[in-house]
């Protein structure tokens, strides 16, 4: 046990230099360490994806890069290399940056309304546009709340008390937002180990909507591997509304083409899917309802596997809901700890249980409305960033009651996943374009 509590005390210091420099032939930039004071201290990162991996984190300062498409010149709005550490909690690692810059990925393409997304391991586990950043965070939360558990939780609007109320009943370890209301930090101050993150230029995000970077890999031998970041080419609704419905030209058995078209909201929830999965680790399948995630598949390594776990997560997270919305706080996982007569890990949770006056009608009623509403997943979009390359990953989702698919289509098979879509009555378009994330 004292190992396990070394192997986590915070590194203090690092062998990185304070300045560091990328030179493409005559293009060069310039990068500063980036550190906050905390507790008298200027601190950088506690350490990198695990403890013991030292890191350290850089801004750029000056200079610029101009390499085929890209050209990157200095501006100085940073936004995740120096955010603005306003509660430390305990100062930030590795995923505590970099969850909130792919938070800030998806963020980017929805500035027009309040958005939440929340982030684990560099994936989002809920996104959702609200009527208010309250709203967007609840749907983003409800999206799986299991998942959310230990989280980043970015907002693209200023945080108000009552979304910083919501916010801490739950156990999250980063907030990121542009701004806070007067008072806010009072109450997330209560969260002790959350960290607070102001990036004030998270307002102009919009300007990053197919703005190129540099993306580096260094190999085992120590080779490093560039390659330039994905930019989706649908990037709005009209986009979305001009790809083509999917069709497939065979010399065998001739064209087949949807015969559907996508219904407006079809057309919304498919644009609002498609930009979240740019920011999905491949391979990945997720399903989306009313402009929030239901469902969010990935690290599969098979295209029918991959649908089946997105599936599957639909039928928890809907079970989870319909469980805390009964209960008021008690999850599905506690409920059933309850029942097979092992110890509910909370107090909270065991005296909402034992005040239960039936707990196996509840678990049936539970079970009954998940099987009944098909997870949550009848009339939902569902999303893949490669083609299928059978009908079998089409069929599961549509057996789920899924209505509509948008995929980048291009398989030797696509009139399968055609045939499929036309006889259960939905609809699919193809973009044209993968969106592998790896």
């Amino acid at each position: 046990m004292e190992k396990l509590q070394t192997m986590y005390k915070t590194i203090l210091g690092d062998h990185f230099p304070s300045t560091m420099e990328i030179r493409f032939g005559e293009s060069v930039f310039l990068y500063e360490k980036v550190g906050w004071e905390i507790g008298g201290e200027i601190k950088g990162l506690r350490y990198g994806d695990n403890p013991g991996q030292t890191a350290a984190l850089y801004k750029p300062i000056n200079g610029n890069l101009v390499l085929g498409d890209v050209r990157i010149l200095y501006d100085g709005k940073w936004l995740a290399s120096s955010p603005e550490l306003l509660q430390s909690g305990k100062h930030p690692g590795k995923t505590n940056i970099t969850d909130p810059d792919n938070a800030l990925n998806i963020l980017r393409y929805f500035m027009d309304a309040p958005v939440a997304a929340i982030m684990k391991h560099n994936n989002p586990c809920g996104v959702a546009v609200g009527t208010t950043l309250l709203d967007a965070y609840q749907k983003a939360n409800m999206a799986d709340r299991v998942a959310a558990f230990g989280g980043t939780i970015a907002l693209n609007r200023t945080l108000d008390k009552e979304t910083a109320e919501a916010i801490i009943q739950n156990y999250s370890e980063v907030v990121v937002a542009p701004d806070y209301e007067e008072g806010v930090l009072g109450i997330l101050a209560t969260s002790k180990n959350l960290r607070v993150m102001r990036i004030a230029n998270m307002d102009g995000l919009h300007e990053y909507i197919g703005f190129p970077v540099l993306e580096f890999k260094t190999l085992i031998d120590g080779g490093q591997l560039v390659q330039t970041s994905f930019i989706p080419q649908a990037r709005t609704l009209d986009d979305i509304k001009a790809l083509p419905l999917g069709y497939h030209e065979t010399k065998t058995r001739g064209r087949f083409e949807i015969k559907r078209t996508p219904t407006e909201a079809e057309y919304l929830d498919m644009g609002f899917g498609w930009l979240v999965e740019s920011g999905v680790a491949s391979n990945s399948v997720l399903f989306v309802k009313d402009l929030a995630t239901v469902s969010i598949g990935t690290g599969g390594q098979d295209r029918v596997g991959i649908a089946k776990q997105a599936v599957r997560k639909a039928y928890d997270n809907c079970k989870d809901t319909l469980c805390f919305q009964e209960t008021g706080a008690l999850s599905f996982n506690e409920l059933e700890l309850g029942l097979s007569g092992k110890e509910i890990p909370t107090r909270k949770s065991r005296e909402i249980f034992e005040s239960l006056k039936d707990p196996q009608q509840l678990q049936r009623s539970i079970l009954w409305s998940a099987q009944e509403s098909k997870g949550g997943l009848e009339g939902a979009v569902a999303v893949s960033d490669a083609f299928f390359p059978f009908r079998d990953g089409v069929d599961v989702c549509l057996n789920e009651g899924i209505t509509a698919i948008i995929q980048p289509g291009g398989s030797e098979r696509d009139f399968e996943a055609i045939q499929a879509c036309n006889e259960a009555g939905a609809t699919m378009v193809f973009t044209g374009q993968r969106s592998f994330k790896h």
